[in-house]
């Protein structure tokens, strides 16, 4: 009597991602870009990649997919668009996003616009399958070791002192802060 058991195992991954397995991943770091087209094609997806928001509106254009990852920083601007040009055409895409720290405010807009989720980098292959092939309504579990309050807090004064291009006393007027508070907090290091 033999056993087909095995062959049930390798079909699995494919009865969580459904009949259609058209997969966009949108980011423009090349290596980590093929690393992670490899590792969901091993895993059942029929990938397509892109390396920029043209590039990536142009494909979800031609073939909106079941399936995207898109990096939210892009060398030729925001993944953002891409999500809006995949959403114009199709409103069943399972869409990650991947952010560096310090942009979560730009994934919750993503996901406003339509992503079931974010995904801080790097993220790794297995966390974005679970990302992708998670059911409705569940929720991933939080990462091991989440960052500290006193961390997020940081990282969001750093990216407004960044945007007001290191302007303190434009940074302190924008955060509602004390200008002396802020050049404190700027002075030291970043918290753990």
């Amino acid at each position: 009597m033999t056993d087909h058991n095995h062959e049930n195992f390798a079909a699995g991954d494919e009865d969580h991602i459904g009949p259609d397995a058209s997969l966009l991943i949108v980011d423009d770091d090349g290596p980590f870009l093929r690393r992670l087209a490899r590792a969901m094609e091993t895993r059942g997806f029929q990938v397509e990649t892109a390396e920029s928001v043209a590039e990536g509106v142009a494909k979800s254009k031609g073939r909106p997919p079941k399936y995207a990852v898109v990096d939210l920083r892009l060398g030729d601007g925001n993944g953002l668009d891409v999500i809006e040009a995949i959403r114009q055409r199709r409103d069943d895409t399972r869409i990650i996003v991947l952010t560096g720290y310090g942009n979560i405010a730009t994934a919750v807009t993503a996901v406003k616009l339509g992503a079931v989720d974010y995904l801080a980098k790097p993220a790794d292959a297995d966390d974005v399958f679970s990302a992708l092939t998670q059911r409705p309504g569940e929720k991933a579990e939080l990462p091991e070791n989440p960052m500290s309050a006193d961390r997020v807090r940081w990282e969001h004064i750093q990216r407004v002192y960044e945007m007001c291009e290191r302007n303190v006393s434009e940074t302190a007027r924008r955060l509602n802060m004390h200008r002396r508070t802020l050049q404190r907090i700027l002075a030291k290091r970043a918290p753990k």
